[in-house]
């Protein structure tokens, strides 16, 4: 069992060297309404009080409602500034230019096959693009990007590469989801982030557990113990040999540098 008043000073501590020894003015991080970045949110808040979170809807209704909601309440209890950027236009933008086709907010629903056959793909624009739109801002304003990833998501390659894949730091990389919900009940977080079903929030109906086909539950008791039963150790083993290259450094020609 963790000791979470340890962890907390321990990873404060650990963000608030890492802010002065980059003389950068603060830290930006994608406020999703989650529980990662709700905890990521916090720590980082409670570390450098110039700290932002920005609010990224992009292609799904939920993005619009629930998860900013959600977001807007993290921001107001602790106090963490906030701003929103509306990633849709973009994303319409860069199908109708890939497809020559148009995505709703309200539906999800392509105009053309080429949806269907690229789904995989177009669903990972959105991570990408949040992506983008922080580093901008980290660039525009002198901050280092925070990621959200949770050791969870990273051993079952639960991650878009080069999208909420890509950070200057991650303060909760070691942590379970199921540790992240333990800690977020510590620090006293908004019940409604509690709650909710973990989502990447990608398309309508979307839930980590259900395109996993395992538990949270099961998966962090597997990864903490090395305890499951046969037909979850396969499920496990199967996401996590697909998504080696998620974990491995980019490949390049020559000797390392």
């Amino acid at each position: 069992m963790r000791d979470y008043t340890q962890e907390t000073a321990l990873r404060v501590d650990f963000i608030r060297r890492l802010v002065e020894e980059s003389s950068v003015r603060g830290i930006v991080f994608g406020n999703s309404g989650g529980k990662d970045a709700a905890l990521v949110g916090i720590l980082c808040k409670m570390a450098c009080s110039d700290t932002v979170g920005v609010i990224l809807p992009c292609g799904v209704s939920r993005n619009y409602d629930t998860d900013r909601l959600d977001a807007l309440a993290l921001s107001t209890q602790y106090k963490i500034a906030h701003c929103e950027v509306d990633l849709q236009p973009v994303r319409d933008a860069l199908l109708q230019g890939l497809y020559g086709v148009t995505q709703t907010a309200d539906t999800d629903d392509l105009t053309e096959s080429d949806w269907t056959a690229s789904r995989h793909a177009n669903i990972s624009i959105a991570p990408r693009l949040r992506m983008t739109a922080l580093y901008a801002i980290a660039n525009a304003e002198n901050r280092l990007v925070a990621g959200t990833g949770n050791r969870s998501e990273r051993h079952m390659g639960y991650t878009t590469k080069w999208g909420d894949g890509a950070w200057d730091f991650n303060p909760i990389a070691d942590l379970t989801a199921t540790e992240i919900l333990a800690f977020l009940k510590h620090l006293g977080a908004p019940a409604a982030i509690i709650r909710k079903a973990p989502s990447a929030g990608l398309f309508e109906g979307q839930t980590d557990e259900a395109e996993m086909g395992i538990t949270y539950a099961t998966l962090d008791h597997y990864l903490l113990t090395g305890e499951a039963s046969e037909a979850d150790r396969a499920v496990i083993d199967r996401f996590h040999r697909a998504s080696a290259h998620k974990r491995a450094p980019q490949i390049t020609y020559g000797p390392p540098l």
